[in-house]
């Protein structure tokens, strides 16, 4: 065996013989990598038996590694939850780990009600309702509501339906309801279109087709000649839609198919989700350093982490190469499906034409991710150099504050991260203390909370501090971050204000210690680079203000006698910048 410390040896020496997780450390605690094992004491061991052949990345970890803390579980089925729980939770430096925390957008149908409705979810539960998706992008799910309103007949509405409605609403007199809330539709007859809905969706073409003719004919049989070519007005919008829309195959299929690229050491995994037989959307994982990583490693990873939330996964996952404890993550997939899953890879046929388009995308993808961070390499450096930083800029926080007339303030922070923005470590504030549209007092509350309260770099769970800090404002919102940061004692993080003269194109930044702004180029990097960090943070914004907006707007105000104070409220406009000490 390689020798470890006697600390560590003495835990190597009392593993325990049952499935569970290990947790290797570094000198100060904190977690290098995290795995699984059917069998701890075999697994763990095997890192430091003499003769063991370990990867490059091993052997560096091995070499940092001062303790090791283990889990038992009951299984190794629970092994595999916990281990992708405790991954995303700490993120370690030696997993692959996605940067990606959404919860995506499915459609829901709750079949069981008297007059079901879709609705758009983020979470599926098992509710007897049936879940379509996931939707990625978001824009995939609005062209597929689009379809069904003009398709399908079914009410879009959010009252209570029991037939005793006075009159009914526009959308019956446009035809795309059936008024159900007066009496017109039956429940049966209502629940026939539910069924139409759920063909389309589940891409059970023929069916559908099939039922909506037999309709027309018992209809056109009655002589009911207009209710029979509404039928048939709709059975061509549905031939029509489904010739654009489904993907080449055999039946109606539920499948995400997975294409990876390599170039260098970085890595893109294209992750395709067909619905029905329809091509719904796509996700995109980005790695800009996975030399030590296998495809295994990350196929497996990704897979873990991305079912590990509220997903329902698919009747079946293409992968691109084998897995080795496929039968182990099949379990685990069906278990949260509630029916098999399978994990397959495809060597001939309609699948494996389907692997190789996952696999075209993520061809497509990584060069451009690549492209992408060559030019904001360039920018990071350009601009390091325009403010005579001597430190790289690795990384770059921005903030931005948003509301209207002075209502509803919010502030958002964005993190730009060697080449690409992290979305995980984003967050939104909700301004407390300042009243009225003041946007330095905002600044200032903001950037008090982000680097003094519960996300300083002092706290366990708080965010590192970054090599520079972007304002959207000029010297006003500047001197009002400068003066909060001051308050803190954080004197050695560069900052600077990104705003434009009226009227001129140019950005110009403003930096304490320099007298003059200084003017960028349009088509230069460094203008590209804090642009993009300026709209991102913006963008942030006005997402979380718009959705405080229209909460607001559904629930009553409730008058107040009190007016919030703060210390930030006093922050005036600075004529000139402090130069923090260095």
């Amino acid at each position: 065996m390689i020798q470890p410390a006697s600390d560590l040896q003495a835990t190597l020496d009392h593993l325990p013989k049952q499935p569970g997780v290990y947790l290797m450390k570094g000198k100060k605690g904190e977690i290098l990598y995290i795995g699984k094992a059917r069998v701890l004491t075999d697994r763990v061991r095997s890192y430091f038996l003499k003769g063991t052949d370990l990867s490059p990345k091993n052997r560096v970890l091995i070499g940092l590694v001062q303790d090791i803390e283990t889990i038992v579980t009951k299984s190794e089925l629970e092994a595999l939850l916990l281990e992708s729980n405790l991954v995303k939770r700490h993120r370690p430096r030696f997993n692959v780990v996605l940067r990606d925390d959404k919860h995506y957008p499915y459609l829901r149908l709750p079949v069981k009600e008297p007059f079901p409705r879709l609705s758009i979810v983020r979470r599926v539960k098992r509710d007897g309702a049936l879940y379509f998706g996931p939707y990625v992008p978001a824009g995939a799910l609005r062209e597929t509501l689009k379809v069904i309103k003009k398709v399908f007949p079914l009410a879009t509405c959010k009252i209570n339906i029991d037939g005793t409605a006075d009159r009914a609403c526009i959308e019956f007199e446009i035809k795309r309801c059936m008024a159900p809330c007066t009496g017109n539709q039956s429940q049966e007859d209502y629940h026939r279109i539910v069924k139409q809905v759920r063909f389309f969706l589940e891409g059970r073409d023929r069916e559908l087709l099939d039922g909506l003719r037999a309709d027309m004919e018992t209809v056109a049989d009655r002589e009911e000649f207009e209710e029979a070519a509404r039928l048939r007005d709709r059975i061509a919008k549905v031939s029509r839609t489904l010739e654009k829309q489904r993907v080449a195959q055999i039946g109606p299929v539920d499948q995400d198919v997975m294409g990876l690229a390599r170039m260098g050491p970085a890595a893109d995994l294209q992750l395709l989700f067909v619905r029905g037989g329809q091509l719904i959307g796509r996700k995109d994982f980005f790695w800009a350093d996975t030399k030590e990583a296998s495809d295994e490693e990350l196929i497996r990873s990704t897979i873990e982490q991305f079912y590990n939330k509220d997903m329902l996964p698919p009747k079946e996952v293409l992968i691109p190469s084998k897995l080795g404890e496929r039968e182990l993550i099949q379990r685990w997939l069906s278990d949260k499906k509630g029916r098999v899953v399978r994990i397959l890879t495809p060597e001939r046929g309609v699948k494996y034409q389907l692997l190789q388009l996952a696999q075209e995308n993520a061809v497509a993808a990584i060069a451009e991710h690549l492209r992408k961070g060559v030019v904001e390499e360039k920018g990071a450096k350009e601009l390091q150099q325009l403010l005579r930083l001597p430190k790289a800029l690795g990384r770059i926080e921005g903030f931005d504050i948003s509301n209207t007339m002075g209502t509803d303030s919010v502030a958002s922070m964005v993190v730009w991260e060697d080449g690409q923005m992290k979305k995980a470590d984003y967050r939104r504030f909700k301004v407390k203390t300042v009243e009225g549209a003041n946007d330095f007092a905002s600044m200032h509350e903001v950037v008090n909370r982000r680097y003094g309260g519960s996300l300083s770099a002092n706290n366990d769970k708080g965010l590192p501090l970054p090599d520079l800090i972007l304002i959207d404002g000029g010297i006003g919102q500047l001197g009002a971050a400068i003066e909060a940061l001051t308050n803190l004692g954080i004197k050695h993080v560069p900052i600077i204000g990104l705003a434009k003269a009226k009227g001129e194109k140019e950005e110009r930044i403003y930096s304490p210690g320099i007298r003059e702004p200084l003017i960028l180029s349009p088509s230069s990097s460094a203008s590209h680079l804090v642009q993009r960090i300026r709209d991102e943070a913006h963008r942030f914004a006005i997402t979380y203000h718009r959705k405080l907006r229209g909460q607001a707007l559904l629930t009553p105000s409730k008058p107040s006698s009190e007016k919030p104070t703060s210390k930030a409220q006093s922050v005036p406009q600075k004529s000139l910048i402090p130069t923090p000490s260095a």
